[in-house]
């Protein structure tokens, strides 16, 4: 097992030049998409330590996302459980309302570099889909969102908002109509598509180059991140947190913290519970498997097909997760725990309620998460990255919780 000590030269040594953690990631492609994702690799090796890509992508942050996002004391949530306190990396404060802009930008200026007209995505909460319908509207490029009817129907502000940016957003009807079949057809599209478009996949997923350029440009949370906490404070926290799903915010808030004394926590979504069809905790019960063109641990049948999966956060129900989050967890580096949908939902309004943040519901699994931490630390802090805003939940929220009093008192909160 490794410590943080292992782990000074860690981003320069993975993943290797065929894309791999360890056993986990490479690139399993139909041989027709072979030249396509070389090309996308040979031009980001190109571009990745270009002084003027580097000084565009810094120029864009600053300008256009607000960059930094601010870490936040939520002083009150952590007086209501013990002495140990709560802070969060405000990456709902980034324009588009999540983490998700940091790899779009990224990814549509890789588009522009190499050529394309299109790019194509798929999502799920729908936030994905809205920073790159943002990045095609700012670079001037085709955008078609793919996104299963399920999804649609629960993330209507945000669908609304991809349509008003110009995309195309294209509902996805076959199977469970949600995130896993969403992929699915964006990869049939780009078979279909790639010698004018790129495929700009929504997390640190997919085929080799994708989990390295989306971790690299998502780096920034964390390098953020390390230096206001201890801008602030003075020392590290003891803990950091995020919501996993495929694993964009997580491995952007970790990378910085994976060589300082500071325990690392992912955190899964456990649905209504362990049986198969209600939970979307692939670290928790998955077992090694390929999805989508790489190596992981997914959520699988006897027959290596995926599950069906479920998570009350539509942008973490995906039967797989990021293969260097496999990695880390068999190394030794990461511990991976599940929350349910209520304690999500608990986290959500106490949030919302004590400190005037309204989280989105991926964000909630962290702070559910950072709740019970607080409950079990009675000193010490722990860092939450709050990857995303709530405003695209709301509706779904209210009709299934109201304005949240009745669970809060059902867990004996009166806020």
């Amino acid at each position: 097992m490794k410590t943080y000590k292992d782990f000074d030269n860690y981003q320069k040594e993975f993943p290797d030049a065929k894309g791999y953690f360890g056993k986990y990631g490479g690139a399993y492609l139909d041989e027709m998409l072979v030249p396509a994702f070389e090309e996308i690799s040979h031009s980001y090796q190109e571009i990745c330590h270009s002084a003027q890509f580097i000084n565009d992508l810094r120029r864009i942050r600053r300008e256009f996302q607000g960059r930094p996002t601010p870490v936040y004391h939520c002083e009150r949530l952590s007086k209501k459980f013990s002495a140990c306190q709560i802070y969060l990396k405000r990456e709902d404060l980034n324009h588009t309302g999540a983490h998700k802009l940091n790899h779009c930008m990224g990814e549509a200026l890789l588009a522009k570099f190499i050529g394309k007209k299109k790019i194509i995505a798929e999502t799920g909460a729908g936030q994905h889909g809205v920073a790159l319908a943002t990045a095609a509207a700012y670079f001037g490029l085709e955008c078609d969102i793919y996104m299963g009817e399920v999804d649609i129907a629960k993330q209507h502000p945000n669908v609304i908002r991809m349509k008003m940016l110009g995309a195309n957003v294209v509902p996805v009807t076959h199977g469970l109509k949600t995130l896993k079949e969403a992929v699915d057809a964006a990869f049939e599209a780009y078979c279909r598509e790639y010698e004018t478009a790129i495929y700009c996949i929504g997390s640190v997923v997919g085929p080799h180059p994708f989990p390295l350029m989306v971790r690299d440009f998502q780096n920034v949370v964390g390098v953020e991140a390390k230096e206001q906490f201890v801008q602030m404070t003075g020392i590290l926290p003891d803990a950091v947190c995020a919501a996993v799903g495929g694993g964009s915010n997580s491995i952007g808030m970790f990378g910085a913290f994976l060589n300082e004394p500071v325990d690392i926590i992912g955190v899964e979504p456990l649905g209504r519970g362990s049986n198969i069809g209600d939970h979307a905790a692939s670290m928790t019960f998955g077992t090694e498997g390929l999805i989508h063109g790489f190596k992981t641990i997914t959520l699988q049948d006897e027959n290596g097909e995926p599950l069906p999966v479920y998570s009350i956060a539509s942008g973490l129900d995906y039967p797989g997760v990021g293969p260097e989050h496999a990695y880390l967890r068999e190394c030794g580096r990461v511990n991976y725990e599940a929350v349910t949908d209520e304690e999500a939902m608990v986290a959500f309004f106490l949030l919302s309620r004590l400190e005037g943040i309204i989280p989105a519901l991926e964000s909630s699994h962290a702070v559910a998460y950072a709740i019970k931490y607080a409950k079990e630390h009675p000193t010490g802090s722990i860092l939450v990255n709050l990857s995303g805003r709530g405003d695209k939940d709301i509706d779904f929220v209210y009709e299934k919780y109201g304005d949240g009093t009745e669970l809060l008192k059902k867990h004996g909160y009166e806020v």
